[in-house]
């Protein structure tokens, strides 16, 4: 403890070192009706070559430039170009807002491109930026756009099936993955089907996610992050959107609580509320995707309320709750929900050159799974967390550095198929500090940083240096390296060699962990992985960009619940080998492989094109295995045209291939009997359970799988505020049987959804 506190001051002293009162000139760019930032837009000094792009808050900042008289300018496409003469003298912190209006004009070409300015200022190694117009073109499924969806056509993610299927980057499992809403985890973000996440589209401003070698920070996570930043809401009248379709129905309010005007303050809200109805259509309409109905249903609640300054400070309080049901009558049945509350703060001092971000939340969540045993299985974490990030901007280069504390507590109960209780309640807290530096010489950014994360309960401390690097070698070409340490405390509450289960839970690394693993002894409980990644992206001309990665995750400790558990961890079976009465055992994993990225955009036309090779496998001290998640090749083919200039129809096509994943093969079966009365007991006439023989673990594969989705999409204006938006999509387009699971008892095959064609309308006021 003593020497993590020791860390954290150094590297804040570290931070400071050298902060003295600088010539600045710092800012936001609005759109001036809207009041919305405006994110990578071009300030500069006219007559020069010295300039800045702003930030995803809109922000700029121009330092290291003699004081004097300047005409600052801010162009944007598609907006006018605003000039500003400035007077600054030496040491002046000159904060100076910008503000741009729109221009009725319409671009064969795109002269500038907001993602290729971030391409050649950002090191953006494993990144991908996603936008509401990017959900948009692609195909819905069941006439409802939603990032889940979109997420699965992005580079080294693969998803395990089409009911229920979790996500899993570039070999990492879902556990290992943080996802975040305006600085708050978010420990389930998707629904029953794994079709739609509980962010509705309309909610989001932009998303930011790293498939790998993420810098200091983000923390306790060891394979990848979705960072999910919510939308403020209108900031000029009442508007709102009213949405149905056979799977769920929507309505989003938003609107001035002070409208803005340029100069001045401003406060705004946004609510939005989603309910699906999937369990009473599907008998209607579906009644031949499943057997038991698609018995799904999920509904959301998102509220905000931002308070924005004039000088850009502001200060934003949300909320939300997130629920679940699925009922398989007769079989089994899972219900779990989220609620949190949260405030977010973006502060520009007068007078300094540092602004500060800070958050803090309280957030709930619970999973239960009722069986016909009536035996209790739930997991539960709830808690807070907070932070403060501290930005210092020096012309291109930025330093930030901050800190993170949580405490959340956990509670598991499970009862594994041999009847054995495994879980146990825990009390956490983590505390973290971070400091990265953006330099940027000649050609070359540089991004070191440095995480120091300290688990309270675990009494560890983590120290885990990253590095991220970009070469613009020409205007069109860029290579770049990421390597990191990673580490996290938090477990999956089921065993990752479970094919299905949405009994999605979560606990704290347990005590109860083997001693030694493959004759070594284990001194840590925490999860560690390695991250290694390098790459090179290419621009054709100004529509397409190529962007190839190499990667590896050396997962080097995991711990995972023990299948294999049939005895308990105490004084009476301690002869019994550890890995047969431990809770969790200890494994190593290794994920390498490459994907493929290119894109191409120049109205009418949009093409998404993903290819990837993976290898992902496990050794878990007795054998080496693929997890039933590996899927060697991966294609993602997404086509988008707009038809018509007034009143143009979209016409969407996506189609993936994926080879076949492992599975465990039978054998044969037996009769069990536990004889539970002893020696006495007549097994002539007592009735046993079926017992499995099974194969080599993962030792088999499935078939491959392929999906075409289509989509038609046409959007009636009414006036300037109102329109009617249509969508008819086709979900499996020509009925591929894709077999999702073989279920052993009853011996019968399931496939995952097949052709579901469905219909939904929109009104936007």
């Amino acid at each position: 403890m003593k020497k993590f506190f020791l860390l954290v001051s150094l590297l804040f002293l570290l931070s400071n070192f050298g902060f003295s009162q600088k010539t600045e000139i710092r800012g936001f760019v609005y759109d001036k009706v809207t009041g919305e930032a405006i994110q990578f837009s071009n300030v500069f000094f006219q007559g020069t070559s010295y300039g800045v792009a702003t930030d995803l808050n809109g922000f700029y900042s121009l330092s290291k430039f003699q004081p004097g008289t300047y005409t600052l300018t801010s162009t944007f496409v598609g907006y006018d170009t605003v000039h500003e003469v400035i007077t600054v003298k030496a040491g002046d912190i000159f904060n100076r807002n910008m503000y741009l209006t729109q221009v009725a004009l319409e671009l064969d070409e795109v002269i500038i491109n907001s993602k290729k300015i971030e391409s050649q200022t950002q090191v953006k190694i494993s990144k991908i930026k996603i936008s509401t117009d990017d959900i948009a073109k692609l195909p819905t499924v069941g006439a409802t756009p939603d990032l889940a969806q979109y997420i699965q056509v992005l580079p080294g993610v693969v998803t395990s099936g089409d009911k229920g299927g979790q996500i899993y980057i570039r070999g990492g499992t879902p556990i290992q993955n943080k996802v975040i809403l305006d600085g708050m985890t978010i420990y389930n973000p998707f629904h029953s089907l794994g079709l739609f996440s509980v962010f509705d589209i309309d909610m989001i401003k932009n998303i930011d996610v790293y498939a790998g070698g993420f810098d200091a920070e983000y923390g306790d996570r060891i394979s990848a992050v979705m960072d999910v930043n919510s939308v403020d809401g209108n900031k000029t009248r009442l508007a709102g959107k009213i949405g149905t379709s056979p799977f769920s129905s929507k309505l989003i309010l938003n609107g001035p609580l002070k409208k803005f005007k340029a100069k001045e303050g401003s406060s705004n809200f946004i609510f939005a509320a989603r309910n699906s109805y999937l369990d009473k259509t599907a008998p209607v309409l579906y009644n031949y995707a499943d057997k038991n109905g698609l018995p799904y249903s999920f509904n959301d609640l998102y509220g905000k309320v931002s308070f924005n300054d004039a000088s850009g400070s502001s200060i934003k309080l949300f909320g939300f709750s997130f629920n679940d049901k699925v009922d398989y009558t007769g079989i089994t049945s899972y219900e779990w929900g989220s609620v949190g509350i949260g405030t977010q703060f973006l502060l520009v001092p007068t007078g300094s050159s540092t602004i500060i971000e800070g958050h803090l939340s309280y957030s709930n969540y619970r999973i239960d799974q009722l069986e016909l045993d009536n035996l209790p299985r739930y997991s539960l974490i709830g808690g807070f967390e907070g932070g403060m990030k501290f930005s210092y901007y020096l012309g291109n280069d930025l330093i930030r550095y901050g800190f993170d504390l949580s405490g959340y507590q956990t509670d598991f109960r499970y009862y594994n198929a041999a009847g054995r209780r495994i879980g146990e309640p825990e009390n956490t807290t983590n505390m973290a500090a971070f400091f990265k530096y953006k330099k940027t010489l000649g050609n070359f950014i540089l991004v070191p940083s440095v995480r120091l994360q300290y688990y309270a309960s675990l009494q560890e401390t983590s120290i885990e240096p990253r590095f991220g690097a970009k070469y613009n070698a020409t205007e069109f070409l860029r290579f770049k390296l990421a390597v990191g340490k990673y580490t996290q405390g938090l477990i999956s509450a089921f065993s990752d060699r479970d094919v299905v289960n949405l009994f999605y839970g979560f606990l704290t690394a347990p005590d109860d962990i083997p001693n030694h693993f493959d004759g070594h002894e284990i001194n840590s409980r925490l999860q560690k992985a390695m991250h290694y990644i390098i790459g090179t992206e290419v621009d054709i001309k100004e529509h397409s960009t190529i962007n190839l990665e190499g990667y590896i995750k050396d997962f080097y400790q995991l711990t995972n619940i023990n299948r294999n558990k049939i005895f308990d961890d105490t004084p009476d079976f301690q002869d019994k080998p550890e890995y047969l009465r431990s809770d969790f055992i200890i494994e190593r994993g290794l994920a390498y492989g490459v994907n493929f990225h290119y894109v191409f955009e120049l109205k009418p036309f949009y093409i998404w094109f993903v290819y990837d090779l993976a290898f992902v496998e496990r050794y878990d001290g007795i054998i080496t295995y693929t997890p039933h998640w590996d899927r060697r090749h991966n294609i993602q083919f997404l086509f988008n045209v707009s038809l018509g200039k007034k009143s143009p129809v979209d016409l969407s096509f996506r189609w993936n291939y994926g080879s076949s994943f492992p599975f465990t093969q039978t054998q044969g079966f037996y009769e069990y009997l536990d004889f539970s009365q002893g020696i006495t007991q007549d097994y002539t006439a007592t009735n046993g359970d079926l017992g499995i023989l099974y194969g080599d673990l993962n030792g088999g594969r499935l078939p491959s799988y392929h999906r075409l989705d289509i989509s038609l999409k046409k959007k009636w204006k009414i006036n300037k505020h109102n329109s009617i938006e249509g969508i008819i999509s086709l979900t499996n387009a020509y009925d591929r049987d894709n077999m999702f699971y073989f279920d052993r008892v009853s011996n019968e095959r399931i496939d995952q959804l097949p052709i579901l064609p469905s219909a939904g309308v929109t009104w936007s006021f």
